[in-house]
């Protein structure tokens, strides 16, 4: 026989699984690029390189060399190129220069036409984001409801528990839309 339906594990679920969502955004915005010279920038970049596609940091150290440059140290210097040729496709818009081992990344200033640009993908990846918090909630709401059909909870703890696990959805997508307004603030500033 089946355990009886245990709200807060599935709560603990539903939090982790949405804390997972948040933790994309982040990821997702620190590829964005402001007005500052950051690593996380070239973090998503991956290379050709030894057969296979690694990601830059695990071929290369990214730092930061000064207010408008970056400095990406290639472990082999055999690779060199294939990471010149990687940051350069990546569609950042930026024009890195090889010299030996190191590679300098100069980035240019963002132009008003590129700050919109950006604007406007930071505000596409924080819709993904609510699509998949409110999947979240969806899944959470058909298990409680699951429960109900089959008489394991009464009907006022599925309301209880499904106006909780919207408060929850309610809580994240607040969280997320207070996220696109700080990358936003960031992106714009001048």
């Amino acid at each position: 026989m089946a355990a009886p339906p245990n709200f807060p594990d599935l709560r603990k679920d539903l939090v982790r699984r949405m804390d997972g969502a948040m933790e994309t955004l982040k990821k997702e915005f620190s590829g964005l690029r402001t007005g500052r010279a950051s690593p996380a920038l070239l973090e998503p970049i991956r290379v050709e390189a030894y057969g296979t596609n690694q990601p830059l940091n695990q071929v290369a150290g990214i730092s930061v060399a000064g207010p408008g440059l970056l400095s990406v140290q290639v472990f082999d210097r055999s690779i060199t190129k294939q990471v010149e040729v990687a940051i350069r496709d990546a569609n950042l818009g930026l024009n890195p220069q090889a010299e030996g081992q190191v590679i300098r990344v100069p980035l240019p200033p963002l132009t008003q036409e590129r700050r919109n640009d950006l604007a406007k993908q930071a505000a596409r990846y924080s819709e993904a984001t609510k699509v998949a918090v409110r999947g979240v909630r969806r899944d959470g709401m058909e298990t409680i409801k699951g429960w109900e059909t089959k008489s394991e909870i009464s009907k006022d703890d599925a309301k209880r528990w499904s106006d909780d696990v919207q408060k929850l959805t309610d809580e994240y997508v607040k969280k997320v839309d207070v996220a696109l307004a700080d990358k936003e603030k960031d992106i714009k500033a001048v």
